[in-house]
């Protein structure tokens, strides 16, 4: 088959992100077997060498440049939100609109070169013609959710712009309703964004396809260290995990180093914002920055914290750590989409989502070898039997070869 993906991030190399992980790899699995033309966008940081990489697993790489950063003065941000009210479509999708890019797409799709179309990442929707899917196969592939993302920061407390999302909330839901009536088909990566597209009572297939994890760049470690080291992953430039380091950093370590003076906390992710960076002025308290190997990092942890309070989707630090051996503690945010407790699955992750549990279940790790082998062993296989991303590439190709 022929197919076109549209990702409007770079997606190489796949450690940059969330969005890169998913999108890189699908496209690997894809190219395997059918011809990849992807469209994508060149950010100021991305390399000669990144785009020749990437080069080698399509048939065709249609680069265009990527949008320079929106003014931030309170006069541009309520232009932005006029034109939300205006057009329906939030200012961070509308930000990345190439026009140009609508072109070559406008002509392509004219001329039937394509079986079918994937948008990796929702903010990718806005180049799709609601009328194309009745004469090609349209896939969204939405990662998750923006709706009930910032329905649940704001019942959590954990938004940026708590009066700002108010405003965008039934924006948001109304846009999201919209855009998905455009597609043949719709893929989440959770049971809980199904559901949600199940309230909208949308008229498009929908399928669940959760992330995975490459089982070479995150090998099982050989020995477990010991000791009493943390680690947080993630790229530490977005809001929620942002969020999340701040929390764990600020509300449970304190309370960790008492009971623990030797306890120390990794923080390891790139571009590390003001806020995280201002944490390794505390003592025991270490943030890395980007790193050569992320699996380095958690082979060395004792314990693997994941204290997200907000964001939506299975996530790919979770699978990192389960993938490495790392026993985990991690909210049910960090859990999402995954079976670890309970009483039809073994015991794979400890489960906090208050400061007393962070507390009880770190230390019980830390104390108890048997526990940490546990869970390292059982989130391990867990992993290798459900989330490699050769397994998902396969669900995916299916998903969009039927009807086609």
């Amino acid at each position: 088959m022929k197919l076109l993906m549209i990702c409007a991030t770079f997606p190489y190399p796949p450690s940059r992100g969330g969005t890169q992980v998913r999108t890189f790899n699908l496209l690997k699995q894809l190219s395997y077997h059918h011809d990849i033309t992807l469209v994508t966008q060149k950010a100021e940081d991305v390399t000669e060498e990144e785009i020749n990489s990437l080069k080698g697993w399509v048939k065709t790489l249609m680069l265009f440049p990527h949008p320079s950063n929106p003014q931030t003065g309170i006069g541009s941000k309520i232009k932005r939100f006029s034109q939300f009210l205006i057009t329906g479509t939030p200012p961070n999708v509308s930000f990345l609109y190439d026009q140009s890019i609508q072109d070559w797409l406008d002509e392509t799709i004219k001329n039937n070169n394509f079986d079918a179309i994937t948008c990796e990442h929702s903010v990718n929707e806005i180049y799709i013609r609601p009328h194309w899917k009745n004469q090609i196969k349209t896939i969204l592939n939405s990662h998750s959710s923006v709706s009930r993302t910032c329905q649940h920061q704001l019942k959590t407390g954990t938004s940026e712009n708590y009066q700002r999302d108010r405003l965008y909330l039934p924006l948001l839901k109304r846009y999201e309703k919209r855009v998905y009536q455009k597609f043949s088909q719709i893929v989440v990566t959770t049971d809980e964004d199904y559901q949600q597209l199940k309230e909208f009572k949308i008229n498009s297939q929908v399928s669940v396809l959760p992330n995975g994890v490459d089982l070479e760049i995150f090998p099982e470690r050989i020995s477990d260290p010991g000791g009493h080291h943390l680690i947080i992953t993630g790229g530490m430039d977005y809001v929620v995990n942002i969020d999340a380091a701040c929390f764990f950093s600020q509300e449970i370590f304190p309370l960790l180093r008492q009971k623990y003076p030797d306890v120390t906390l990794t923080i390891v992710g790139a571009n590390p914002a003001e806020s995280v960076l201002k944490l390794a002025e505390e003592s025991g308290i270490i943030v890395t920055g980007k790193v050569p190997s992320m699996a380095e990092y958690l082979h060395q942890a004792t314990v693997c914290i994941i204290p997200l309070r907000s964001g939506f989707g299975i996530k790919n630090k979770t699978l990192e750590a389960m993938a490495t051996g790392v026993p985990i503690v991690a909210s049910d945010r960090g859990l999402e989409g995954m079976e670890v407790d309970g009483e039809n699955a073994p015991l794979r992750a400890l489960r906090a989502n208050t400061i007393e549990e962070y507390v009880k279940g770190i230390s019980d790790l830390f104390e108890d070898e048997t526990l940490r082998q546990t869970l390292s062993k059982n989130g391990r296989k867990y992993v290798e039997n459900n989330y490699t991303w050769d397994s998902i590439g396969e669900k995916y190709e299916k998903i969009i070869i039927i009807n086609t």
